[in-house]
């Protein structure tokens, strides 16, 4: 290394004189240093309660698409066995019978069905539905806030260790700056911040739903 001190007072230190040899070591080491956050016991927890609240809505749709699906088919079956049971019983009347009344209870049990089905998709669509997708956002960015605090804490603890390591050159020089916002823990602060960026657009998304849910409760 050659400079001028007396030109160049202010000097910056790198492992390499390679940028792309040096963005890609800085990726690389981002990217562990996520993956270790993915593995802190708080972050999982509110991962799993993520997962959770996302299958209860998922499971809660799958549910409206399969009532929806059997009610049209109750429909269909009510429409014609209907028209059957009223010519039945046109028929058993012109020949001078007594009506026969078997085929309007098996048609009044098909239209109960048909009834509470309709009802349960209301239910569903109306309530249950609604609030397993706030609650499913709640938690989403639940996560992504607790995430955003393990990247802090992680970089916290990668700048206490860098500016550890520098104290010998410290002592000799009085002053050292350092600009860790190029570095790994700045790197990680960053998407700490991005995280809470969508932590908190995600609860504003559900505040508006739930506002939203309520309104149409009151009408």
């Amino acid at each position: 290394m050659s400079f001028d001190i007396a030109r160049t007072p202010t000097l910056q230190a790198v492992a390499t004189q390679d940028e792309r040899l040096l963005a890609r070591d800085l990726q690389r080491r981002v990217e562990d240093s996520l993956k270790l956050v993915e593995e802190q016991p708080e972050v999982v927890k509110v991962a799993e309660g993520h997962r959770a609240a996302e299958e209860r809505h998922a499971e809660l749709r799958r549910a409206e698409r399969t009532l929806s699906q059997h009610a049209k088919d109750l429909r269909e079956q009510t429409a014609a066995n209907a028209q059957a049971a009223i010519e039945a019983l046109v028929e058993s009347a012109a020949a001078g019978d007594k009506p026969d009344f078997k085929k309007l209870q098996a048609l009044a049990a098909i239209e109960n069905q048909s009834a509470f089905a309709t009802r349960a998709i209301e239910r569903m669509v109306e309530h249950l539905i609604p609030l397993a997708k706030i609650a499913a956002l709640r938690a989403e960015s639940h996560a992504a806030m607790a995430r955003a605090r393990a990247v802090e804490k992680i970089a916290q603890e990668r700048a206490e260790k860098v500016l550890g390591q520098m104290r010998e050159a410290v002592t000799d020089e009085m002053v050292l700056p350092v600009d860790l916002s190029k570095g790994v823990s700045g790197a990680l602060l960053a998407h700490a911040a991005g995280l809470k960026r969508m932590a908190i657009q995600i609860s504003e998304n559900a505040d508006a739903l739930e506002r939203s849910y309520s309104e149409r409760r009151e009408r």
